[in-house]
């Protein structure tokens, strides 16, 4: 696996810390309007969200790396906002579980010889995935939904 990958996994945090510190609570929260065409959640949703997306994409990863071709669960992101509260939990919470799980879940993928990154589980709707698409996947879900937030802090004037 290219360890570059691993580095900018490991940094995604970071990424997420710049997109948010400036704002206020109530920037946070504001919801943009559907004609706008970046998202309907907040960036305090987008934070909850990928927070519950790094726990399930670490669980994912260490039941590859521990298991041999593990079933990998599929998750509708959708219910999960809903059922799940999204509006009454805390994005500051939710940035230091996506940093404390990425800080944790490097250690783990610096330490593994290359062939690991071969492994594989399959997962419930995508079929086969290896090691290294769960952490390529989890930095590219992590970017996908950054710009949702840059785009959300130009509507709010950040």
């Amino acid at each position: 696996m290219n360890r570059e990958v691993i580095e900018a996994y490991a940094n995604g945090p970071s990424l997420l810390a710049q997109l948010v510190s400036d704002l206020s609570a109530d920037e946070l929260r504001r919801h943009p309007p559907a004609e706008l065409n970046i998202g309907r959640w907040s960036i305090h949703e987008v934070l909850i969200h990928l927070a519950d997306s790094e726990a399930v994409l670490a669980d994912r990863m260490k039941r590859v790396i521990a298991e041999d071709n593990p079933t990998l669960l599929a998750f509708d992101e959708g219910k999960w906002a809903t059922r799940l509260e999204y509006e009454r939990q805390s994005a500051e919470d939710a940035w230091m579980m996506i940093s404390l799980l990425r800080r944790q879940m490097a250690r783990v993928l610096w330490a593994l010889p290359e062939s690991d990154f071969e492994r594989f589980g399959t997962h419930s709707e995508a079929g086969k995935k290896t090691l290294a698409d769960l952490v390529g996947g989890a930095q590219k879900h992590l970017l996908h939904h950054a710009g949702f937030i840059e785009n959300k802090r130009k509507w709010i004037g950040k």
